[in-house]
C-alpha cells in the first residue's frame, strides 16, 4: 500500500518513517500522542481521490489534517492511521466579483484567503484568532466561529458550494455559486462541521460581502454582567454590531498584563470591546454613559490602538503562562453565563484551591469560552474539571461545543448536549457514507 501512495504522491506527497514530521503529532489541543504512519500530502483534487480509493482498498484508517490548529484532539492520529494533510492543495482560484464570491481550495491559509478578498474590495466574512495558520478546509469541517458570527454567521453559513472527496475516493463536486439552491438534500451542511468524519473537504466557494470602512472600536469597562447584557441590547437597537466580545475581570487582569498593554490600570469587573459598522458608536456610548450601563470606556483612534484591544482579547501569551491551560469552548443561553461561570468557579476552586478560573466569550452568539488551569495537572484532574464544566451546561440547556467542535475531547460528552435518537441517527449517516469506517475513527461519535 505505501509503495502505491509513493507511486501517485512522489516523495514530497508521501512521507514515511523518520520523515514525518512532528507537527503531524497535534493539532493545537496539545493531546496528540502519536504520529501517523504516513504523511499524505496530495497537491490536486485528483490525487486527493487516488490516495482515498488506495486506502479505502486496503482497510487503511486516514486522519484528515489542516492548520493543526483545533483544540479538540479532531486532527490527532489515534494509532495506526495515515494523515493526509492538505496543505499543499491552497490557493484562490477565483474571486467572482459580480456573484461575490470565492471559489477556493481546502489547504488555504485563511488569513491569505480575507487578504486576497480585500485586494479585490471584498470582506471574507469568517475571522478566527488562528486566521495565519487555520485553513479553510478545517474551518469548514469543523464549522468554525470566531469574532464575526453575530454579523456573518458561523462557517457553514458563509459556504454556498463544496466539493468533497469520500471515503471511496468518489468526488462530490457542487461548487454552487448562488444564494438559493433546493435541489434536494444539501449536502454542504451535511459536511460542514463532520470533522472529515464523512468526507475530506477539497474546494469551496465562499460568500464574500463589500469591504465596509474600518468599523469603529471601543472597549468598555463594566460593573456586572447585567450591565453586559444591557449594552448588547442598546448596541443592537442603535448600530450595526460587527463584535461584542466580554471578559471577564480575572481573564482581563491577566491577558492585559502578559500582553503589557496597560489599557484599563483599574481593572474593571467586565470589559467589552464592541465594535461597529457605519458609524454611531459615540452616540451609543453617550447614552450608555448617562444610563449608568458602562463607566468608562477607550474608543480606539488608529488601526493599531483596536489591535491593542483585540490582543488583550485574543490572549495568546495564556497558553505559555497557564501550564496545562484547559481551554473549553461551550454555548449557553446569554441570560444564564453569569450564573454559569459563578457555579463553575466554585466547583473548580472547591476542588482545585489556588487554580486559575476566567471567562471571556462571544457572548452576542450566546458563546462563552472558560480558561481553568489546576495545580500539578494530570489527566484525572482534567476530565473532572470537564465533568465540572459539561454538568453545569446540561443543567442550563446548552452546548458543550460552541465552535472548537467535537474531535476526541468531547466525544464522550457529546450526551450532555445530543439525544440518543440523535446520536443514533449520526451513527446511521457515518455508516452509509463511511462503512469501512476509515474516516478520522473515533472522532465525533
Amino acid at each position: 500500500m505505501f509503495q502505491e501512495l509513493h507511486d501517485l504522491l512522489g516523495p514530497q506527497g508521501c512521507l514515511t518513517g523518520a520523515d514525518v514530521p512532528e507537527a503531524a503529532r497535534s493539532d493545537g489541543s496539545r493531546s496528540g500522542q502519536m504520529l501517523p504512519l504516513a504523511l499524505l500530502r496530495p497537491a490536486t483534487v485528483e490525487q486527493v481521490s487516488a490516495a482515498l480509493a488506495i486506502c479505502h482498498r486496503h482497510g487503511q484508517k486516514v486522519v484528515v489534517q489542516g492548520g493543526m490548529t483545533g483544540l479538540a484532539g479532531g486532527a490527532n492520529a489515534l494509532g495506526g492511521e495515515v494523515a493526509l494533510s492538505l496543505s499543499r492543495l491552497s490557493g484562490v482560484e477565483e474571486i467572482d466579483a459580480v456573484q461575490g464570491v470565492m471559489v477556493l481550495r481546502a489547504g488555504t491559509v485563511l488569513e491569505v484567503a480575507q487578504r486576497a478578498a480585500e485586494a479585490a474590495g471584498f470582506l471574507l466574512p469568517i475571522d478566527l484568532g488562528a486566521r495565519g495558520s487555520c485553513q479553510i478546509g478545517g474551518n469548514i469541517a469543523t464549522n468554525a466561529g470566531g469574532l464575526r458570527v453575530i454579523r456573518h454567521g458561523t462557517t457553514r453559513e458563509n459556504v454556498l458550494g463544496l466539493e468533497v472527496v469520500q471515503a471511496d475516493g468518489t468526488v462530490l463536486s457542487h461548487l454552487n455559486r448562488g444564494v438559493k439552491d433546493n435541489t434536494g438534500y444539501d449536502l454542504r451542511h451535511l459536511f460542514a462541521g463532520s470533522e472529515g468524519t464523512l468526507g475530506v473537504i477539497t474546494r469551496a466557494v465562499l460568500r464574500l460581502r463589500p469591504l465596509p470602512a474600518a468599523p469603529e472600536t471601543a472597549l468598555c469597562a463594566l460593573e456586572d454582567f447585567g450591565a453586559v447584557v444591557r449594552l448588547l441590547q442598546m448596541a443592537q437597537r442603535s448600530v450595526t454590531v460587527a463584535a461584542f466580545e466580554a471578559m471577564w475581570r480575572e481573564y482581563f487582569a491577566l491577558s492585559q498584563s502578559l500582553t503589557g498593554k496597560v489599557l484599563f490600570a483599574d481593572v474593571p469587573p467586565f470589559a467589552v470591546i464592541l465594535e461597529a459598522e457605519g458609524g454611531g458608536l459615540q452616540p451609543l456610548l453617550e447614552a450608555a454613559f448617562e444610563e449608568g450601563v458602562i463607566f468608562d470606556a477607550l474608543v480606539a483612534q488608529s488601526t493599531a490602538e483596536a489591535r491593542d484591544f483585540w490582543a488583550v482579547r485574543e490572549g495568546h501569551a495564556l497558553d505559555a503562562s497557564l501550564r496545562g491551560l484547559i481551554n473549553l469552548d461551550v454555548s449557553l443561553p446569554v441570560a444564564r453565563m453569569a450564573d454559569y461561570a459563578d457555579d463553575v468557579t466554585a466547583a473548580v476552586l472547591a476542588q482545585f484551591p489556588g487554580a486559575h478560573v476566567s471567562f471571556f466569550g462571544h457572548v452576542g452568539d450566546s458563546n462563552l469560552h472558560v480558561a481553568i488551569a489546576v495545580p500539578d495537572p494530570d489527566p484525572q484532574k482534567e476530565q473532572a474539571v470537564d465533568r465540572i464544566a459539561y454538568d453545569a451546561v446540561r443543567a442550563r440547556g446548552g452546548s458543550i461545543s460552541a465552535e472548537h467542535g467535537i474531535g476526541t475531547l468531547k466525544r464522550d460528552w457529546l450526551g450532555h448536549s445530543r439525544s440518543p435518537a440523535e446520536l443514533a441517527a449520526m451513527r446511521a449517516i457515518k455508516a452509509a457514507l463511511d462503512p469501512k469506517g476509515i474516516l478520522n475513527p473515533g472522532k465525533v461519535i
